[in-house]
């Protein structure tokens, strides 16, 4: 058996060593302060050296088993060289461990799991957001944020479309990754967003893509908006007629449909969308507390905008959605407190689909065209403001518009010709010029 002291640190000896109880350190004939230290989970290498300013340290090189004797050997041979140039390994080791570790928090995977995660989850919708990202970018968890390149984005894209992904949805994608490497360049984690510069590529429209999209920002016409009251009464008689057929036969526990205004939230949904021009989103989240008592206004913090825009805003509300939440309030039981349309199911917030099935029965109902989206109804909102003459910066904000571009770019072609109106009342104020 091989004594402690000192010792040629060979494989063999290790083995030896290895073998026999824990003992005290023992040290290489060779290399000065190279030794393994025994204990309970084996033989650890190790190295004693002075710094230059004559202070001892020692820096652990690893565990034989996961280093071999000449790899632990060379590792102790350059922190000895290290050392006689005047520097301290230990602290080398260290620096450079501390660097691999910045670098790991600089991937795309390891700050959406850290930092961002923590930022994103004081967010409604920040956890979807996370799994957006993670889902849509997966193969670049490993990869460092600020080496994205171009080539990378314009290689994603093209992996996307062959997905068959629609073009708006990948937008989406980046946005979300777009959002995130700002934040980690705002934070000086790395130096830039490197896509702040860089768009997808938008692929060409086909000429049933530009039809379509023609049409869903549109507003009603005369006989859309008498048929779209018409499907809504037609909706209501047949769930009161349904209703009257199911208490005729043995469900007579369930409320009368007769008596009441509205059979569900469905008619008042729509119509406060129609008369209000609000998102879908608002819509669901509307709260009796955001509605004024006397039901004249709304006020709350537009969902859309609100990661930019905390402060709420204020929607006044035309004497016909007054009456439509008025009797949809009695309705109710008067709350004070709680969602305007909560969930039949649970009492809970609806879900972003909630109403698209029932809008698909309305619509059905009344006759209408079977790509006229529930959206329309915000755009109707918009156009027939502009068409009656109402400025676009007062339609902006009705709109909850973050930038009066918006309503420009989409509804400033429905406004009447006011330009010319102006000129023909200057040439009629001003002296005529001389024949």
């Amino acid at each position: 058996m091989v004594g402690n002291g000192n010792l040629k640190l060979t494989t063999k000896a290790l083995e030896q060593l290895s073998k026999a109880p824990p003992g005290d350190n023992v040290f290489d004939t060779e290399l000065p302060g190279f030794h393994v230290r025994p204990g309970k989970r084996g033989l650890t290498f190790r190295l004693y050296y002075r710094t230059k300013t004559g202070r001892q340290r020692i820096l652990t090189l690893g565990r034989y088993g996961t280093l071999t004797a000449a790899q632990a050997r060379k590792n102790a041979t350059e922190a000895l060289a290290i050392v006689a140039q005047g520097g301290d390994p230990r602290a080398v080791l260290e620096e450079a461990k501390a660097e691999e570790e910045r670098q790991q928090q600089q991937t795309v995977g390891a700050y959406l799991d850290g930092p961002y995660a923590v930022a994103q989850r004081r967010k409604k919708d920040g956890d979807a957001t996370l799994r957006r990202i993670k889902h849509a970018f997966e193969g670049w968890l490993n990869k460092p944020m600020s080496e994205i390149t171009r080539a990378d984005l314009e290689r994603w894209q093209g992996e996307r479309e062959a997905k068959g992904e629609a073009y708006t949805t990948s937008k989406r994608h980046l946005g979300a990754l777009k959002t995130m490497l700002a934040h980690a360049a705002d934070r000086k984690v790395i130096p830039t967003n490197p896509l702040v510069r860089l768009n997808l590529q938008r692929p060409a429209m086909s000429e049933e893509e530009m039809a379509e999209q023609a049409s869903k920002r549109r507003y009603l016409e005369a006989d859309e908006v008498e048929a779209l009251f018409t499907g809504l009464d037609a909706y209501q008689d047949a769930k009161r007629d349904q209703r009257r057929s199911s208490r005729a036969h043995g469900k007579a526990y369930l409320p009368d449909l007769d008596s009441v205004v509205y059979v569900d939230h469905v008619a008042p949904w729509i119509l406060m969308m129609y008369y209000t021009g609000f998102r879908p989103g608002d819509l669901f989240g509307l709260r009796w507390e955001h509605v004024n008592p006397d039901f004249s206004t709304v006020r709350k913090v537009i969902e859309k905008t609100a990661h930019h825009h905390h402060e709420p805003m204020t929607f006044p509300l035309s004497t016909a959605a007054v009456d439509v939440l008025k009797a949809w309030h009695r309705q109710q039981g008067e709350p004070k407190t709680g969602l305007v349309f909560p969930s039949g199911r649970n009492g809970k917030r609806m879900s972003g689909t909630a109403m698209q099935k029932p809008w698909a029965s309305v619509r059905k109902l009344a006759g209408l065209p079977d790509d006229l989206v529930l959206y329309t109804l915000r755009h109707n909102f918009a156009s027939q403001l502009v068409m009656a003459g109402i400025d676009l910066l007062t339609v902006s904000k009705l709109m909850a518009h973050s930038d009066i571009q918006t309503t420009i770019q989409h509804y400033a072609h429905l406004r009447p010709d006011h330009s010319r109106d102006a000129v023909e009342a200057f040439a009629k104020a001003v002296p005529r010029a001389p024949a």
